[in-house]
């Protein structure tokens, strides 16, 4: 019955025209920047650690824009899982580093596309799949019914869902070798004991070292890639750009160092459109001060 109610709504939220829910999307920010729940509080402290040479105008200023964009991000999703892929990929109007995309593609050694938590990710899987067949790496939710409503609503032709587990794992190494496409969300808070920590805008934060380990192990070229929401309901920009080779490198410290290097770069292009709002330095290296978020 909650997978049924969510999925109607998720619907009808779908239904609306592109520029209402852009309007929406950023009358909800507005709206939860008055309440205050625990995602705007936690979004507010991640862009204080983060940004700590900003003043305080310019944070403020940084989150009260996340606010409007995260709305919006919730909203498209309605729509992006909602409607045929073909339909919503008429959003996107610009393709930046498509020769880095192609020539990836070309060199047939598999090809690993890091996509943070910016933009609308969503869309960028869309987008991705037209091209070529992918699979993605996925964290499946807790609730038994949430993981079927998600892996159904992300379903489509070319796509394959990989729960992140080992035999997950195997299958993304299968898939490299083969010279497939592999999109895995790097940054991801691990498991203790599942990555490296490494600096993110700063501060030790414990850092995925599976993509490293993909990239050393089966030599597959690394692309950053995200869907950038354009101003004005627009539309999308599809920006994807060439990662450090160091991302690769056979000590997984190095390789998640330029893995966070590289998200950074790609969040410091539209900053307000960043996940703010997650967690992302709960687990802390042995003898460091915990890092609160309340």
């Amino acid at each position: 019955m909650p997978a049924h109610l969510l999925h109607a709504a998720l619907w009808l939220i779908g239904c609306l025209p592109y520029r209402a829910l852009h309007v929406l999307g950023g009358v909800l920010g507005v709206l939860v920047r008055g309440l205050r729940p625990r995602e705007a509080r936690v979004a507010w402290r991640s862009i204080a650690l983060c940004f700590p040479a900003q003043d305080e105008a310019a944070r403020w200023a940084l989150w009260r824009a996340n606010m409007a964009e995260t709305g919006r991000t919730l909203l498209e999703t309605a729509r992006f899982w909602t409607r045929p892929a073909a339909r919503n990929l008429m959003l996107v109007r610009q393709v930046e580093g498509r020769e880095l995309f192609d020539a990836a593609r070309a060199a047939g050694r598999g090809v690993i596309i890091a996509a943070p938590h910016l933009g609308n990710w969503e869309l960028l899987n869309q987008w991705l799949a037209a091209q070529s067949e992918l699979a993605i790496l996925y964290r499946p939710p807790r609730q038994p019914w949430a993981d079927a409503l998600i892996r159904r609503l992300r379903a489509q032709p070319g796509v394959t869902q990989v729960r992140a587990e080992a035999s997950g794992v195997r299958t993304l190494f299968k898939h490299l070798k083969d010279g497939g496409m592999v999109g895995i969300l790097p940054d991801q808070q691990p498991k203790r004991g599942d990555g490296e920590f490494a600096s993110f805008f700063g501060i030790p934060a414990l850092t995925m070292s599976l993509l490293p380990r993909l990239a050393h192990k089966t030599g597959a070229t690394v692309l950053m890639a995200f869907a950038e929401r354009l101003p004005g309901a627009q539309g999308f920009r599809i920006r994807l750009l060439a990662a450090p080779e160091a991302i690769g490198d056979a000590d997984t410290v190095r390789g998640t160092t330029a893995l966070n290097a590289a998200v950074e770069a790609c969040v410091a292009l539209a900053p307000t459109q960043y996940q703010w709002s997650y967690k992302r330095f709960t687990i802390r290296p042995e003898g460091t001060d915990p890092i609160r978020y309340d």
